[in-house]
């Protein structure tokens, strides 16, 4: 639902009430347009939104109206919202750092299963040794030579 939306539960039942006039003069930003922003502009939108919250928890306790209590549901959802861009774009600086060198950090690494993890290299497996190099080069995989029918041998076999 848009920003003019929000729910209310009343005896377990969903309500959805239009246009709550604090809920519809806040913009909500969607993740996509965060991920435009500079990291300074996403700091200080968290501390507005983080002032914002604490603006509206003491508003809860002096019995500040209803509109300011499902506010704090929206600004929540924000400080997360920036907070996630945030990391993300933590994270993307980090891969490009990393990015083909031989030791990463554990959370860089593909994640896989832990028996996938431990399991041995392609090289590592398909290495051999000594003796069985030696076992291989004195007795080598033999082979036969096999008659390949032609096209007529077969369709008479198919007659028959």
């Amino acid at each position: 639902y848009s920003a003019l939306w929000y729910q209310r539960r009343v005896h377990g039942r969903v309500l959805h009430l239009k246009g709550c006039p604090s809920l519809s003069a806040m913009k909500v930003q969607a993740a996509k347009e965060l991920r435009t922003q500079s990291k300074d502009t996403l700091l200080k939108q968290l501390t507005e939104f983080k002032t914002e919250l604490a603006q509206l928890r003491v508003a809860k306790q002096t019995g500040g109206a209803a509109s300011k209590l499902s506010k704090i549901r929206i600004v929540r959802r924000s400080i997360a919202r920036v907070l996630t861009v945030l990391n993300q774009k933590q994270k993307n600086n980090l891969r490009k750092l990393y990015k083909g060198k031989k030791h990463k950090p554990l959370d860089l690494r593909p994640k896989r299963t832990r028996a996938e993890r431990r399991a041995l290299t392609r090289y590592e497996s398909r290495k051999r040794t000594v003796k069985q190099n030696k076992k291989a080069n004195a007795f080598p995989k033999r082979v036969y030579p096999v008659k390949i029918p032609t096209a007529a041998q077969i369709t008479k076999k198919m007659l028959h």
